[in-house]
């Protein structure tokens, strides 16, 4: 009875001990979950950031797939193509949704879309026109017309060689995308040269996407038990009855959506240019040059995140050393009114995109200009005054003063002005409480003249 009471109290033991281990196991292993980011609006520096940021939090927690919800009209090359290569970097499944009804992947979401390992739209949605229309590689085209232009225009096939070298990138891009993904790829190129759009139904009879589904979880029903290739891997998704999380914009991804906006750069410029012109002219106030120097950074910081013209920003730059020199080396307009004109026309050319969200607006152009030629007009009015104003301290201010004689003799004697006894000199005789008019100084005496 003894070694049976042993053997079932060690059997009862093991059974425990084997439960618990169970559950350990079982509480340690990652909770299948599917992230949701959101990609609207104009694709810029924080749409890049936040995409990265999405893609490194799904690597970090193992989900099973993360979605690129996606609504936008384009946006800036540069940012597109960091979002594409972080795309196919990931090793978790991406899932490109065009969402909800309504919304549209124009241009640069074309290419993202195409870069996703499963794509999929809702009903009453579009993608398409993805032709560059900026020379310059500042971005990519928005919604295209009515007429299936972009912004009004007719698609044009390129003039010129430049033209020409970015349409092929282009399409050499999206092409080596749709292979990649085994996508349509003629259709692709036809998206790049000819602007063409495609909505729901004939993006799936295209083989642009995989899918049509109404929303998320219709969309997780439909991909589940598909295989995608990640890393050169086979992976089998398995996404029902799994939770899904929204990730949210941080801090950065918002700081970075409002610096990444060439008015709000050109205006921190500004702030930063008086604040340091106000501290060298004022040694010691310390909160102007505090201020600008920091707005002058986040200046700075913010067209470094933008597309540049580089004649527009050395135009900027020589207007800004214009101005400052006015302050310090009065040349009565003639440097701070070219330094106006010169940062007026620089900022109007400062970004290379066709983009309208990426465009230096002219009210906020007109508003900078402005503001400088009040300040000039105030500095100049204050150095002609200062030019005409009549000297108060030292010998300049005797010149024109009056003057008492006290005693006078042969044509010199001594007279008393602006308190004080001085010698003088005089083309004739003056009587002792005399008042005479200072001409001049030689020396130490005064030379004066009847009033």
């Amino acid at each position: 009875m003894r070694l049976q009471g042993l053997g079932l109290a060690f059997f009862l033991w093991a059974v425990a001990s084997g439960s618990v281990l169970s559950q350990g196991v079982s509480n340690g292993a990652p909770k299948p979950v599917v992230l949701l980011a959101e990609i609207t609006g104009v694709i810029g520096p924080a749409t890049a950031h936040y995409a990265e940021r999405a893609i490194e939090q799904a690597r970090a927690r193992q989900a099973e797939a993360l979605i690129f919800r996606l609504d936008t009209p384009g946006g800036l090359l540069t940012s597109t193509r960091e979002i594409i290569k972080a795309i196919i970097a990931s090793p978790v499944p991406i899932i490109g949704f065009v969402a909800p009804s309504g919304a549209h992947a124009a241009s640069a979401g074309t290419y993202i879309l195409y870069a996703t390992s499963i794509a999929a739209m809702s009903p009453g949605t579009n993608i398409g026109a993805a032709t560059p229309v900026q020379v310059g590689g500042g971005g990519l085209p928005g919604l295209p017309s009515p007429d299936g232009g972009q912004d009004g225009k007719k698609p044009t096939t390129p003039t010129t060689t430049l033209e020409t070298k970015v349409t092929n990138d282009a399409v050499a891009l999206i092409r080596s995308l749709a292979e990649l993904r085994g996508r349509n790829a003629e259709w692709a190129e036809k998206a790049v040269r000819e602007a063409a759009t495609l909505n729901t139904s004939q993006a799936l009879q295209e083989h642009v996407i995989e899918l049509i589904a109404a929303d998320v979880d219709e969309l997780l029903r439909a991909v589940n038990g598909r295989k995608v290739v990640i890393a050169n891997k086979a992976h089998m998704l398995s996404t029902l009855g799994v939770e899904v999380e929204r990730i949210e914009p941080d801090f950065v991804t918002k700081a970075l959506g409002t610096l990444a906006n060439p008015n709000v750069a050109l205006v921190l410029m500004l702030i930063g240019i008086y604040g340091l012109i106000f501290e060298l002219m004022n040694p010691g106030a310390i909160l102007p040059g505090v201020i600008g120097a920091i707005a002058l950074v986040l200046g700075l910081y913010a067209l470094s995140e933008l597309p540049l013209d580089y004649a527009g920003l050395a135009l900027l730059v020589l207007g800004i050393v214009f101005m400052v020199a006015e302050a310090f080396m009065p040349s009565f307009g003639i440097l701070g009114f070219g330094g106006v004109a010169a940062f007026v026309i620089g900022a109007a050319m400062l970004v290379n995109t066709d983009i309208p969200a990426y465009r230096v607006s002219y009210s906020v152009i007109a508003g900078t200009a402005a503001v400088s030629v009040a300040f000039l007009i105030l500095l100049v009015g204050y150095l002609w005054r200062a030019q005409r104003r009549k000297a108060v301290s030292g010998t300049e201010q005797l010149i024109g003063s009056e003057a008492v004689v006290l005693n006078w003799e042969d044509g010199e004697g001594y007279v008393w002005a602006q308190g004080e006894r001085w010698s003088a000199r005089g083309d004739r005789q003056f009587a002792s409480g005399q008042k005479l008019k200072i001409r001049r100084l030689d020396g130490l005496t005064l030379i004066v003249s009847a009033t």
